[in-house]
C-alpha cells in the first residue's frame, strides 16, 4: 500500500501532532485480533496517529499493533507513531490520575503517550461507564486539582502533552486561569452541522488546538447522524470531482484548525490512501 504523508500541527507544547487520526471507538468492537488487523493496515497506508481512551478498551489491541508494525518494518520505531489516549471520569481527581495514566500505558505497553486528555469535565462513581445514569453517579469534581495531576503526568514526561475533551469556554477557562502547562488540546464535537464558532475562536485566541471527534458524524452508529455525508452539497462536490464525501470534506475544512478523529470504520480505509491528492 502507498504511504501518505498526513499534515501537522505544533502544539503549544511544542510537539508535532499528526492532523488526521484514527479513532478507535465502537459498539460493539470487532475482536481483539480483528482490530490488531486493522490498526496495522491504517498504519501501513499512512496513519500515525491514534486515539483511544481507557473507557474504549481498545488500548491494549492498538499497543499489540504498534509491537507488530515495528516488527514488519512498516515503522522503524514507536517515536514514529503519535498515540493520544484519555482520562476517563471515574479517575478525574488528583490522586487517581497518575495510576490511570500508568494504566492505560500497561496495556498499551508503552513508556509515553503523546497526548493525555481529559475525557470529559466530570467526575463519576467507579464502575460508571459513557456516563450512564449521570446523575445517580456524579461526584464532586475539582477541575484545577484533576489538572495538577495532569501536569504531574507532563512533568514525569509519561504525557508529551496534555489536553482536555468535551470542555467549554467557561470550564476551559478554569484551567487555563490557574495551570503551569496549559492545555494544549481540546477535543469536542465537531463537524459541518456542529460548527462551534464561539469555542473555536475562544481556543485560538488561547493557543489551544482544537481536535475534532465524529467530524463526519459518526454516520452508521447508534449515536451518529446521517448530516454530514449524505449533505447534498457535499455529495454533488464530491460526485463532480470524483472523490468521496469524506475527501471533499477533509479538504474543505481549514487544518490550522482541526484534527480529525475518524470513526471506526472499515471502509475509510479504503479511499484514505489518497485523501491528500485531492484537485479543488
Amino acid at each position: 500500500m502507498e504511504c501518505n504523508k498526513i499534515p501537522e500541527v505544533i502544539l503549544n507544547s511544542g510537539h508535532r501532532m499528526p492532523l488526521i487520526a484514527m479513532g478507535t471507538v465502537g459498539d460493539p468492537l470487532p475482536p481483539p485480533e480483528q482490530l490488531i488487523s486493522i490498526y496495522i493496515d491504517a498504519i501501513a497506508i499512512g496513519y500515525r496517529h491514534f486515539d483511544t481512551a481507557s473507557i474504549y478498551d481498545t488500548e491494549e489491541p492498538l499497543g499489540k499493533a504498534v509491537a507488530k508494525a515495528i516488527e514488519l518494518g512498516l515503522i522503524n520505531n514507536r517515536d514514529e507513531l503519535f498515540i493520544t489516549s484519555k482520562l476517563w471520569c471515574t479517575d478525574a481527581h488528583h490522586d487517581l490520575v497518575l495510576p490511570a495514566l500508568k494504566e492505560t500505558l500497561r496495556k498499551l505497553d508503552l513508556s509515553y503517550v503523546d497526548l493525555y486528555l481529559i475525557h470529559w469535565p466530570v467526575r463519576v462513581t467507579k464502575g460508571s461507564k459513557y456516563l450512564e445514569s449521570l446523575n445517580e453517579n456524579i461526584l464532586p469534581f475539582d477541575i484545577n486539582a484533576t489538572w495538577k495531576g495532569m501536569e504531574e503526568c507532563c512533568e514525569l514526561g509519561l504525557a508529551k502533552s496534555i489536553g482536555v475533551s468535551n470542555f467549554s469556554c467557561v470550564k476551559l477557562k478554569k484551567i487555563l486561569d490557574q495551570a503551569t502547562i496549559p492545555p494544549a488540546v481540546n477535543q469536542v464535537e465537531l463537524n459541518i452541522s456542529w460548527q462551534q464558532e464561539k469555542l473555536l475562536e475562544f481556543c485560538r485566541a488561547n493557543g489551544v488546538h482544537i481536535s475534532a471527534w465524529s467530524p463526519l458524524g459518526s454516520h452508521g452508529s447508534y449515536w451518529g447522524s446521517h448530516k454530514v455525508l449524505e449533505s447534498p452539497v457535499l455529495q454533488n462536490i464530491a460526485s463532480a470531482k470524483e472523490k468521496s464525501v469524506a475527501q471533499v470534506f477533509i479538504y474543505i475544512y481549514p487544518f490550522d484548525a482541526h484534527k480529525f478523529v475518524l470513526e471506526f470504520v472499515f471502509k475509510f480505509l479504503m479511499y484514505s490512501s489518497d485523501w491528500f491528492k485531492m484537485d479543488i
